[in-house]
Protein backbone atom coordinates (compact mmCIF):
# COMPACT_ATOMS: atom_id res chain seq x y z
CA UNK A 1 0.00 0.00 0.00
CA UNK A 2 2.88 2.36 0.57
CA UNK A 3 3.64 2.31 -3.15
CA UNK A 4 0.21 3.85 -3.76
CA UNK A 5 1.50 7.11 -2.29
CA UNK A 6 4.12 7.36 -5.06
CA UNK A 7 1.70 6.66 -7.89
CA UNK A 8 0.09 9.22 -10.15
CA UNK A 9 -3.57 10.05 -9.63
CA UNK A 10 -4.33 8.54 -13.04
CA UNK A 11 -2.64 5.25 -12.13
CA UNK A 12 -4.53 5.12 -8.85
CA UNK A 13 -7.75 5.67 -10.79
CA UNK A 14 -6.88 2.82 -13.13
CA UNK A 15 -6.16 0.59 -10.15
CA UNK A 16 -9.59 1.38 -8.71
CA UNK A 17 -11.22 0.71 -12.07
CA UNK A 18 -9.55 -2.71 -12.31
CA UNK A 19 -10.59 -3.64 -8.78
CA UNK A 20 -6.97 -3.74 -7.62
CA UNK A 21 -7.30 -0.74 -5.26
CA UNK A 22 -10.11 -0.25 -2.76
CA UNK A 23 -10.96 3.48 -2.43
CA UNK A 24 -11.56 3.18 1.33
CA UNK A 25 -8.24 1.47 1.95
CA UNK A 26 -6.54 4.02 -0.31
CA UNK A 27 -8.10 6.92 1.59
CA UNK A 28 -7.16 5.42 4.96
CA UNK A 29 -3.60 4.90 3.73
CA UNK A 30 -3.30 8.62 3.05
CA UNK A 31 -4.99 9.59 6.30
CA UNK A 32 -2.66 7.33 8.27
CA UNK A 33 0.36 8.74 6.45
CA UNK A 34 -0.73 12.31 7.20
CA UNK A 35 -1.31 11.52 10.86
CA UNK A 36 2.11 9.88 11.23
CA UNK A 37 4.15 12.36 9.22
CA UNK A 38 6.47 14.56 11.33
CA UNK A 39 5.85 17.55 9.03
CA UNK A 40 2.09 17.10 8.90
CA UNK A 41 1.28 20.31 10.77
CA UNK A 42 3.49 22.34 8.43
CA UNK A 43 1.63 20.96 5.40
CA UNK A 44 -2.03 20.50 6.35
CA UNK A 45 -4.04 23.26 8.00
CA UNK A 46 -7.00 20.94 8.53
CA UNK A 47 -7.62 17.29 7.69
CA UNK A 48 -11.21 16.36 6.82
CA UNK A 49 -11.05 12.67 7.67
CA UNK A 50 -14.81 12.13 8.12
CA UNK A 51 -15.61 13.71 4.77
CA UNK A 52 -12.82 11.82 3.04
CA UNK A 53 -13.87 8.42 4.34
CA UNK A 54 -17.53 9.08 3.53
CA UNK A 55 -16.62 10.03 -0.04
CA UNK A 56 -14.27 7.04 -0.34
CA UNK A 57 -17.00 4.63 0.80
CA UNK A 58 -19.35 6.02 -1.84
CA UNK A 59 -16.62 5.66 -4.46
CA UNK A 60 -16.09 2.03 -3.44
CA UNK A 61 -19.78 1.26 -3.92
CA UNK A 62 -19.73 2.86 -7.38
CA UNK A 63 -16.57 1.00 -8.36
CA UNK A 64 -18.07 -2.38 -7.44
CA UNK A 65 -21.22 -1.52 -9.40
CA UNK A 66 -19.26 -0.43 -12.46
CA UNK A 67 -20.67 3.09 -12.14
CA UNK A 68 -17.56 5.22 -11.59
CA UNK A 69 -18.14 8.93 -12.18
CA UNK A 70 -14.76 9.72 -13.77
CA UNK A 71 -11.26 8.26 -14.23
CA UNK A 72 -10.33 9.82 -10.85
CA UNK A 73 -13.39 8.60 -8.92
CA UNK A 74 -12.10 7.55 -5.48
CA UNK A 75 -8.71 9.31 -5.70
CA UNK A 76 -7.82 11.42 -2.61
CA UNK A 77 -6.54 14.96 -3.13
CA UNK A 78 -5.85 18.07 -1.04
CA UNK A 79 -7.16 21.62 -1.40
CA UNK A 80 -5.38 24.92 -0.78
CA UNK A 81 -6.89 26.78 2.17
CA UNK A 82 -8.63 29.38 0.04
CA UNK A 83 -11.23 27.06 -1.48
CA UNK A 84 -14.45 27.21 0.51
CA UNK A 85 -15.49 23.86 1.98
CA UNK A 86 -18.82 23.63 3.77
CA UNK A 87 -18.49 23.39 7.53
CA UNK A 88 -14.68 23.49 7.49
CA UNK A 89 -12.66 26.61 8.20
CA UNK A 90 -11.23 28.36 5.15
CA UNK A 91 -8.81 31.05 6.31
CA UNK A 92 -6.45 31.67 3.35
CA UNK A 93 -3.43 31.46 5.62
CA UNK A 94 -4.36 34.65 7.49
CA UNK A 95 -5.27 35.50 11.06
CA UNK A 96 -7.55 38.11 9.51
CA UNK A 97 -9.88 35.27 8.48
CA UNK A 98 -9.44 33.11 11.57
CA UNK A 99 -12.64 31.21 12.33
CA UNK A 100 -14.16 31.81 8.90
CA UNK A 101 -16.36 28.78 8.12
CA UNK A 102 -18.26 28.82 4.82
CA UNK A 103 -21.62 27.10 4.46
CA UNK A 104 -21.04 25.74 0.96
CA UNK A 105 -18.25 24.35 -1.18
CA UNK A 106 -16.49 26.37 -3.86
CA UNK A 107 -17.81 25.57 -7.33
CA UNK A 108 -14.60 23.80 -8.35
CA UNK A 109 -14.75 21.65 -5.21
CA UNK A 110 -18.39 20.85 -5.97
CA UNK A 111 -17.40 19.81 -9.49
CA UNK A 112 -14.51 17.69 -8.25
CA UNK A 113 -16.77 15.97 -5.73
CA UNK A 114 -19.27 15.28 -8.50
CA UNK A 115 -16.44 13.57 -10.37
CA UNK A 116 -15.82 11.34 -7.33
CA UNK A 117 -12.61 12.92 -6.04
CA UNK A 118 -12.02 12.51 -2.31
CA UNK A 119 -11.25 15.62 -0.22
CA UNK A 120 -8.46 14.93 2.30
CA UNK A 121 -8.34 18.45 3.73
CA UNK A 122 -6.95 21.96 3.42
CA UNK A 123 -3.27 22.84 2.99
CA UNK A 124 -1.24 25.76 4.29
CA UNK A 125 -0.40 28.68 2.00
CA UNK A 126 1.19 32.12 1.84
CA UNK A 127 -0.96 34.67 3.64
CA UNK A 128 -3.84 35.72 1.37
CA UNK A 129 -1.86 34.15 -1.50
CA UNK A 130 0.42 37.20 -1.88
CA UNK A 131 3.90 35.65 -1.98
CA UNK A 132 5.81 33.29 -4.23
CA UNK A 133 8.00 31.96 -1.43
CA UNK A 134 5.54 30.13 0.81
CA UNK A 135 6.86 31.53 4.09
CA UNK A 136 4.02 32.15 6.52
CA UNK A 137 4.89 32.84 10.17
CA UNK A 138 1.21 33.52 10.92
CA UNK A 139 0.20 29.88 10.38
CA UNK A 140 2.90 27.53 9.07
CA UNK A 141 5.63 27.35 6.44
CA UNK A 142 5.62 24.11 4.44
CA UNK A 143 9.00 22.55 3.57
CA UNK A 144 10.50 21.84 0.16
CA UNK A 145 10.78 18.13 -0.60
CA UNK A 146 14.40 18.58 -1.73
CA UNK A 147 15.46 20.63 1.31
CA UNK A 148 13.36 20.72 4.45
CA UNK A 149 15.22 23.86 5.56
CA UNK A 150 14.07 25.72 2.46
CA UNK A 151 10.65 27.09 1.54
CA UNK A 152 8.44 25.09 -0.80
CA UNK A 153 7.32 27.99 -2.97
CA UNK A 154 4.06 29.86 -2.82
CA UNK A 155 1.47 30.61 -2.51
CA UNK A 156 0.26 27.01 -2.99
CA UNK A 157 3.04 25.87 -0.66
CA UNK A 158 1.23 23.17 1.31
CA UNK A 159 -0.48 21.96 -1.85
CA UNK A 160 2.87 21.10 -3.43
CA UNK A 161 4.25 19.63 -0.22
CA UNK A 162 1.21 17.40 0.27
CA UNK A 163 1.86 15.71 -3.08
CA UNK A 164 5.65 15.72 -2.96
CA UNK A 165 5.75 14.10 0.49
CA UNK A 166 3.17 11.47 -0.49
CA UNK A 167 0.33 12.90 1.61
CA UNK A 168 -2.09 13.42 -1.31
CA UNK A 169 -2.36 11.97 -4.79
CA UNK A 170 -2.71 15.48 -6.21
CA UNK A 171 -3.57 18.98 -5.00
CA UNK A 172 -5.60 21.94 -6.12
CA UNK A 173 -4.08 25.41 -5.83
CA UNK A 174 -4.46 28.88 -7.26
CA UNK A 175 -2.14 30.93 -9.46
CA UNK A 176 -2.23 34.74 -9.62
CA UNK A 177 1.44 35.37 -10.39
CA UNK A 178 2.97 31.90 -10.25
CA UNK A 179 1.43 30.32 -7.17
CA UNK A 180 0.81 26.91 -8.77
CA UNK A 181 3.88 26.74 -10.98
CA UNK A 182 6.59 27.87 -8.53
CA UNK A 183 5.81 25.33 -5.79
CA UNK A 184 5.23 22.64 -8.42
CA UNK A 185 8.65 23.32 -9.95
CA UNK A 186 10.51 23.51 -6.63
CA UNK A 187 8.98 20.20 -5.54
CA UNK A 188 9.51 18.36 -8.86
CA UNK A 189 5.83 18.28 -9.82
CA UNK A 190 3.66 19.21 -12.76
CA UNK A 191 1.64 22.42 -12.30
CA UNK A 192 -0.98 23.95 -14.59
CA UNK A 193 -1.94 27.61 -14.62
CA UNK A 194 -5.23 27.93 -16.46
CA UNK A 195 -6.47 30.87 -18.51
CA UNK A 196 -8.23 33.50 -16.41
CA UNK A 197 -11.96 32.79 -16.52
CA UNK A 198 -11.73 29.16 -17.59
CA UNK A 199 -12.40 27.78 -14.10
CA UNK A 200 -14.90 29.27 -11.67
CA UNK A 201 -13.63 31.49 -8.86
CA UNK A 202 -16.94 31.32 -6.98
CA UNK A 203 -16.15 30.33 -3.42
CA UNK A 204 -12.43 31.04 -3.81
CA UNK A 205 -10.92 33.65 -1.47
CA UNK A 206 -9.63 36.29 -3.92
CA UNK A 207 -6.32 38.10 -4.26
CA UNK A 208 -6.62 39.91 -7.60
CA UNK A 209 -9.67 38.72 -9.50
CA UNK A 210 -8.44 39.73 -12.96
CA UNK A 211 -5.39 37.50 -12.51
CA UNK A 212 -6.62 34.77 -10.12
CA UNK A 213 -6.80 31.29 -11.64
CA UNK A 214 -7.33 27.76 -10.34
CA UNK A 215 -5.06 24.85 -11.24
CA UNK A 216 -3.71 21.42 -10.21
CA UNK A 217 -0.34 20.35 -8.81
CA UNK A 218 0.34 16.70 -9.54
CA UNK A 219 2.79 13.99 -10.62
CA UNK A 220 2.09 13.87 -14.35
CA UNK A 221 0.69 15.88 -17.23
CA UNK A 222 -1.98 13.20 -17.57
CA UNK A 223 -3.04 13.96 -13.99
CA UNK A 224 -3.25 17.67 -14.83
CA UNK A 225 -5.51 16.97 -17.80
CA UNK A 226 -7.83 14.74 -15.77
CA UNK A 227 -7.98 17.20 -12.88
CA UNK A 228 -8.77 20.11 -15.19
CA UNK A 229 -11.67 18.11 -16.59
CA UNK A 230 -12.92 17.32 -13.07
CA UNK A 231 -12.68 20.94 -11.93
CA UNK A 232 -14.78 22.22 -14.81
CA UNK A 233 -17.06 19.21 -15.30
CA UNK A 234 -15.71 18.59 -18.78
CA UNK A 235 -13.78 16.07 -20.84
CA UNK A 236 -10.05 15.58 -20.47
CA UNK A 237 -7.65 16.39 -23.28
CA UNK A 238 -6.58 13.39 -25.35
CA UNK A 239 -2.85 13.09 -24.78
CA UNK A 240 -2.31 9.97 -26.89
CA UNK A 241 0.16 10.01 -29.77
CA UNK A 242 1.64 13.34 -28.71
CA UNK A 243 5.25 13.89 -29.75
CA UNK A 244 7.70 16.71 -30.48
CA UNK A 245 8.65 15.84 -34.04
CA UNK A 246 8.23 18.97 -36.15
CA UNK A 247 6.99 21.15 -33.31
CA UNK A 248 8.10 24.79 -33.45
CA UNK A 249 9.02 25.86 -29.93
CA UNK A 250 10.10 29.39 -29.07
CA UNK A 251 12.63 30.08 -26.32
CA UNK A 252 11.76 33.43 -24.77
CA UNK A 253 14.96 35.40 -24.22
CA UNK A 254 13.36 38.68 -23.13
CA UNK A 255 13.46 39.00 -19.31
CA UNK A 256 13.06 35.24 -18.75
CA UNK A 257 16.74 34.37 -19.15
CA UNK A 258 18.11 37.33 -17.18
CA UNK A 259 19.95 36.69 -13.90
CA UNK A 260 19.36 32.94 -13.86
CA UNK A 261 21.12 31.12 -11.03
CA UNK A 262 23.49 28.36 -12.08
CA UNK A 263 21.30 25.30 -11.51
CA UNK A 264 18.15 26.59 -13.27
CA UNK A 265 20.27 27.90 -16.17
CA UNK A 266 22.01 24.57 -16.67
CA UNK A 267 18.78 22.61 -16.28
CA UNK A 268 17.03 24.77 -18.87
CA UNK A 269 19.86 24.46 -21.37
CA UNK A 270 19.95 20.68 -20.95
CA UNK A 271 16.18 20.41 -21.33
CA UNK A 272 16.14 22.47 -24.53
CA UNK A 273 18.87 20.25 -25.98
CA UNK A 274 16.79 17.15 -25.26
CA UNK A 275 13.74 18.66 -26.93
CA UNK A 276 15.78 19.45 -30.03
CA UNK A 277 17.13 15.90 -30.09
CA UNK A 278 13.52 14.68 -29.97
CA UNK A 279 12.75 16.51 -33.21
CA UNK A 280 11.49 19.91 -32.06
CA UNK A 281 12.56 23.04 -33.90
CA UNK A 282 13.89 25.49 -31.32
CA UNK A 283 13.80 29.21 -32.15
CA UNK A 284 15.03 31.92 -29.80
CA UNK A 285 12.84 35.03 -29.77
CA UNK A 286 12.81 38.50 -28.24
CA UNK A 287 9.47 40.04 -27.32
CA UNK A 288 9.51 43.73 -26.36
CA UNK A 289 5.89 43.38 -25.25
CA UNK A 290 7.05 41.27 -22.32
CA UNK A 291 9.67 43.78 -21.25
CA UNK A 292 7.15 46.61 -21.35
CA UNK A 293 4.49 44.65 -19.49
CA UNK A 294 6.63 43.72 -16.49
CA UNK A 295 6.73 47.18 -14.84
CA UNK A 296 2.93 47.35 -15.03
CA UNK A 297 2.72 44.56 -12.43
CA UNK A 298 3.26 46.90 -9.49
CA UNK A 299 0.18 48.93 -10.31
CA UNK A 300 -2.07 46.15 -11.58
CA UNK A 301 -1.53 43.59 -8.82
CA UNK A 302 -1.23 45.75 -5.74
CA UNK A 303 -4.04 48.16 -6.65
CA UNK A 304 -6.56 45.37 -7.10
CA UNK A 305 -5.33 43.38 -4.10
CA UNK A 306 -5.39 46.38 -1.78
CA UNK A 307 -8.74 47.51 -3.17
CA UNK A 308 -10.26 44.13 -2.33
CA UNK A 309 -8.68 43.83 1.12
CA UNK A 310 -8.09 47.39 2.36
CA UNK A 311 -10.93 47.58 4.85
CA UNK A 312 -10.21 44.16 6.34
CA UNK A 313 -6.47 44.77 6.53
CA UNK A 314 -6.60 48.25 8.01
CA UNK A 315 -9.09 47.15 10.64
CA UNK A 316 -6.43 44.81 12.08
CA UNK A 317 -3.03 45.30 10.39
CA UNK A 318 -1.07 43.91 13.34
CA UNK A 319 -2.57 40.48 12.62
CA UNK A 320 -0.66 40.25 9.34
CA UNK A 321 2.84 39.08 8.47
CA UNK A 322 4.72 42.36 8.00
CA UNK A 323 6.17 41.45 4.59
CA UNK A 324 2.72 40.67 3.18
CA UNK A 325 1.17 43.76 4.78
CA UNK A 326 3.78 45.99 3.14
CA UNK A 327 3.15 44.38 -0.23
CA UNK A 328 -0.60 44.98 -0.02
CA UNK A 329 -0.08 48.60 1.03
CA UNK A 330 1.89 49.32 -2.14
CA UNK A 331 -1.55 49.55 -3.75
CA UNK A 332 -2.08 52.89 -2.05
CA UNK A 333 0.54 54.48 -4.31
CA UNK A 334 -1.58 54.29 -7.47
CA UNK A 335 -4.65 56.24 -8.56
CA UNK A 336 -7.74 55.05 -10.41
CA UNK A 337 -6.48 56.59 -13.67
CA UNK A 338 -3.13 54.85 -13.16
CA UNK A 339 -4.88 51.50 -12.89
CA UNK A 340 -7.14 52.06 -15.92
CA UNK A 341 -4.24 53.24 -18.06
CA UNK A 342 -2.13 50.24 -17.03
CA UNK A 343 -4.84 47.81 -18.02
CA UNK A 344 -5.39 49.55 -21.35
CA UNK A 345 -1.68 49.28 -22.10
CA UNK A 346 -1.53 45.65 -21.01
CA UNK A 347 -4.44 44.75 -23.29
CA UNK A 348 -2.52 46.23 -26.22
CA UNK A 349 0.66 44.41 -25.24
CA UNK A 350 -1.24 41.13 -24.99
CA UNK A 351 -2.47 41.56 -28.55
CA UNK A 352 1.07 42.19 -29.72
CA UNK A 353 2.36 39.15 -27.85
CA UNK A 354 -0.35 36.90 -29.31
CA UNK A 355 0.55 38.00 -32.84
CA UNK A 356 4.28 37.53 -32.27
CA UNK A 357 3.97 33.93 -31.05
CA UNK A 358 1.21 32.81 -33.41
CA UNK A 359 3.62 30.75 -35.52
CA UNK A 360 4.84 28.62 -32.61
CA UNK A 361 3.36 25.59 -30.88
CA UNK A 362 4.53 26.81 -27.46
CA UNK A 363 6.82 29.33 -25.77
CA UNK A 364 9.47 27.93 -23.42
CA UNK A 365 11.25 29.45 -20.42
CA UNK A 366 12.62 28.38 -17.04
CA UNK A 367 9.81 28.19 -14.49
CA UNK A 368 11.87 29.93 -11.82
CA UNK A 369 15.21 31.70 -12.02
CA UNK A 370 16.43 30.37 -8.67
CA UNK A 371 16.33 27.44 -6.28
CA UNK A 372 14.21 27.49 -3.08
CA UNK A 373 15.77 29.95 -0.60
CA UNK A 374 16.64 28.96 2.95
CA UNK A 375 13.87 29.75 5.42
CA UNK A 376 16.22 31.02 8.12
CA UNK A 377 17.66 33.77 5.94
CA UNK A 378 14.22 34.82 4.71
CA UNK A 379 13.21 35.24 8.35
CA UNK A 380 16.22 37.37 9.21
CA UNK A 381 16.86 39.52 6.13
CA UNK A 382 14.10 41.81 4.85
CA UNK A 383 15.96 42.90 1.72
CA UNK A 384 16.75 39.27 0.87
CA UNK A 385 13.08 38.32 1.31
CA UNK A 386 11.89 41.08 -1.04
CA UNK A 387 14.52 40.41 -3.71
CA UNK A 388 14.05 36.63 -3.69
CA UNK A 389 10.26 36.95 -3.81
CA UNK A 390 10.38 39.23 -6.85
CA UNK A 391 12.84 37.01 -8.69
CA UNK A 392 10.88 33.88 -7.78
CA UNK A 393 7.72 35.18 -9.46
CA UNK A 394 9.34 36.98 -12.38
CA UNK A 395 9.13 34.27 -15.04
CA UNK A 396 5.79 32.83 -14.01
CA UNK A 397 4.26 36.32 -13.92
CA UNK A 398 4.88 36.61 -17.65
CA UNK A 399 2.15 34.03 -18.22
CA UNK A 400 -0.29 35.90 -15.98
CA UNK A 401 0.43 39.25 -17.59
CA UNK A 402 0.02 37.82 -21.09
CA UNK A 403 -3.19 36.05 -20.03
CA UNK A 404 -2.16 32.60 -21.25
CA UNK A 405 -2.25 29.05 -19.89
CA UNK A 406 1.12 27.78 -18.68
CA UNK A 407 2.40 24.39 -17.65
CA UNK A 408 5.52 23.54 -15.66
CA UNK A 409 7.07 20.09 -15.93
CA UNK A 410 10.02 18.82 -13.89
CA UNK A 411 13.48 18.42 -15.35
CA UNK A 412 16.06 15.87 -14.15
CA UNK A 413 17.58 18.65 -11.99
CA UNK A 414 15.84 18.87 -8.59
CA UNK A 415 13.70 21.99 -8.05
CA UNK A 416 14.15 23.14 -11.66
CA UNK A 417 11.09 23.23 -13.88
CA UNK A 418 10.56 23.90 -17.57
CA UNK A 419 7.57 26.10 -18.41
CA UNK A 420 5.47 25.98 -21.58
CA UNK A 421 2.97 28.67 -22.58
CA UNK A 422 0.28 28.51 -25.28
CA UNK A 423 -2.33 31.04 -26.46
CA UNK A 424 -5.34 31.87 -24.26
CA UNK A 425 -7.81 29.03 -23.62
CA UNK A 426 -5.57 26.47 -25.29
CA UNK A 427 -5.01 24.33 -22.20
CA UNK A 428 -5.50 21.17 -24.27
CA UNK A 429 -2.66 22.21 -26.57
CA UNK A 430 -0.22 22.98 -23.77
CA UNK A 431 -1.12 19.69 -22.08
CA UNK A 432 -0.51 17.69 -25.27
CA UNK A 433 2.87 19.30 -25.84
CA UNK A 434 3.65 19.04 -22.14
CA UNK A 435 2.95 15.30 -22.17
CA UNK A 436 5.49 14.87 -24.95
CA UNK A 437 8.00 17.08 -23.13
CA UNK A 438 7.60 15.10 -19.91
CA UNK A 439 8.22 11.85 -21.79
CA UNK A 440 11.45 13.27 -23.20
CA UNK A 441 12.78 14.81 -19.98
CA UNK A 442 11.97 12.13 -17.42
Amino acid sequence: MQEWRKMSAADLGRGIDKGEIDPVTLCQTYLDAIEAHPLRDRIYARVTADRALSEARAAAVRAKAGQRLSPLDGVPISWKDLFDSAGTATEAGSKLLEGRVPDRDAVVLTNATAAGLVCLGKTHMSELAFSGLGHNPSTATPPCVNDENAVSGGSSSGAAASVAFGLAAAAIGSDTGGSVRVPAAWNDLVGLKTTSGRLSLEGVVPLALKFDTVGPLCRSVEDAALLLAALEGGKAADLRHSDLEGRRLAVLRTVALDDLRDAPAAAFEAAISKLAEAGAEIVEIDLPEVAEAMPLSGCLYTTEAYGLWRDVIEANPDAMFREILERFRLGKEFSGPDYVAAWARLDALRAGYDAAVAGFDAVLLPTAALLPPALERLQQDHDFYVAENLLTLRNTRIGNLMGVPALTVPTPTPSCGLMLMCPPNMEEAVLRIGAAVQDVLI
